[in-house]
């Protein structure tokens, strides 16, 4: 059994959990996805069976985008909601044309700080990793794009948008940012996955979907990997 299978992820279970689920379930030794979503995201996982695992490389280079809800006012350790709060400002007061100003910093290639918990090492060892431990430790930066980054909805102390950017981008990252550029700080409150390049959620299943699938009825599921480097 082999090519790709999308899952529209929900809230809660890790991208290996969902991995682990899929191989249990239908008893395939090779099973991987094509891009990390945090367990509080949702939306698009590309998920790879059997021989399209090769393609993971690949596959990790598309853009991105997402949906996120910026929950200005609220510091948290890990630069959303599931973090331990910091710092909390109540009574928030900056206007949509603030944050549309503010938005203007983030449109093109632009440096950011990962969040204080991710997967991305130091030395060897996990950032997260580290930061359970109490470690004290330098944030990395790393050159990310966003081509498009705009309102879609504006409710105080939400500010809702939609992203779309490059492979490596930290959207909790953008919303911490966005804040601590507007002066009373930020972190993600929702996070959604529309499109992983070239894939869209509107084409997944839900992961209940599959949890109720025979062996055949995935196979109907699964998409081919193209041979060409343009997928």
């Amino acid at each position: 059994m082999n090519g790709i299978l999308l899952v529209d992820k929900p809230a809660g279970p890790t991208s290996h959990d969902v991995v682990d689920i899929i191989r249990k379930k239908f008893k395939i030794k090779k099973v991987g996805h094509a891009g990390t979503l945090d367990p509080a995201a949702t939306g698009l996982l590309v998920i790879l069976i059997g021989t399209a695992t090769k393609a993971s490389g690949r596959l990790l280079g598309g853009d991105k985008e997402y949906e996120v809800t910026c929950l200005l006012g609220v510091r948290t350790d890990t630069d959303d909601t599931a973090g331990k709060i910091e710092s909390r400002q109540d009574n928030i007061t900056v206007s949509r044309r603030q944050v549309e100003q503010a938005l203007e910093g983030f449109r093109g290639q632009i440096r950011q700080r990962v969040p204080r918990y991710s997967a991305v090492k130091v030395n060897g060892k996990k950032l997260y990793e580290l930061a359970r431990r109490g470690r004290q430790f330098s944030l990395p930066e790393k050159e990310v794009t966003v081509y498009e980054i705009g309102i879609t909805e504006f409710n105080l102390p939400n500010v809702h948008l939609k992203v779309k950017c490059s492979k490596g981008t930290y959207v909790r990252s953008l919303c911490r940012d966005m804040g601590e550029l507007l002066g009373c700080g930020g972190c993600a409150a929702s996070l959604r996955r529309l499109r992983s390049e070239p894939f869209s959620v509107e084409n997944a299943v839900s992961l209940n979907e599959v949890k109720k699938m025979t062996d055949n009825q995935l196979l109907t599921q699964l998409k081919p990997v193209a041979n060409d480097e343009s997928l």
